[in-house]
């Protein structure tokens, strides 16, 4: 990515050439740049008449706004912002992916807690879920899989960081010091892995449409976002 794409929030970026920002460390000094740029972008497309943006409100708590998707690797932002709630969830916050995670931190403090998950014995246990999706319906497979877990190793990552989450780890997110934090998501599918999240023991299969995001809502979102990225990048810029 160059300068000039940062500047311009140029939405055609690679996963590749984000990836390479990231692990060669000069991701503070282009991503929150290009991450405006893309928020400033899709809120000029509104205010001229464009279709509303398929933000999805996740279950986990976070705006998800998908920038590009092309095969097995794709771009997010992940936008935590009290503007908008979170899709109702049938199952826990414990999931793990079927994907390689790489994400940087555009501001406030995120917070991964990997979880211990054995099979349970003897203890209160949950249930393993597939997660499977079909469109704007993810059906959620009950496995009969009995598991507990608990908490494991915890890791704080602030503004201008960046983390790696493995597939088919199980953890939980957090979002510490208040309700708003971004991030810029990377996404790598894994052949032969599974989307999987922690439920009632009791529960049994079933669907849940996913939530778009109201219009408006969207719009003071991306608006809040983008004048959180101008603050938490402002020093990096004189």
């Amino acid at each position: 990515m160059t300068a000039d794409d940062a500047r311009h929030g140029a939405a055609t970026v690679k996963y590749d050439e984000i990836r390479e920002e990231i692990r060669a460390g000069t991701a503070a000094r282009t991503l929150p740049a290009w991450a405006r740029g893309v928020l400033g972008g899709i809120l000029d497309g509104l205010a001229a008449g464009a279709p509303p943006v398929p933000a999805v409100r996740h279950p986990l708590g976070f705006l998800c706004l998908p920038v590009e998707r092309s095969g097995d690797l794709g771009v997010c932002l992940h936008i935590w912002t009290p503007e908008v709630r979170p899709a109702p969830s049938t199952t826990s916050p414990v999931h793990c992916h079927s994907w390689e995670l790489l994400s940087f931190v555009l501001y406030g403090t995120v917070r991964n807690v990997r979880m211990d998950v054995d099979e349970a014995a003897g203890k209160a246990p949950q249930q393993v879920f597939e997660v499977v999706s079909h469109g704007d319906v993810d059906e959620l497979r009950a496995t009969g899989r009995a598991v507990h877990c608990s908490p494991g190793r915890s890791t704080a990552h602030r503004t201008g960081e960046s983390y790696t989450l493995p597939a088919g780890v199980f953890h939980s997110t957090l979002i510490e010091d208040g309700k708003d934090a971004a991030t810029v998501a990377l996404g790598r599918q894994t052949p032969g892995g599974g989307d999987l999240s922690l439920g009632p023991l009791d529960m049994a299969t079933h669907s849940v449409h996913r939530f778009r995001s109201d219009q408006a809502d969207t719009e003071r979102a991306l608006r809040r976002s983008a004048r959180r990225i101008a603050a938490a990048h402002c020093s990096a810029r004189r």
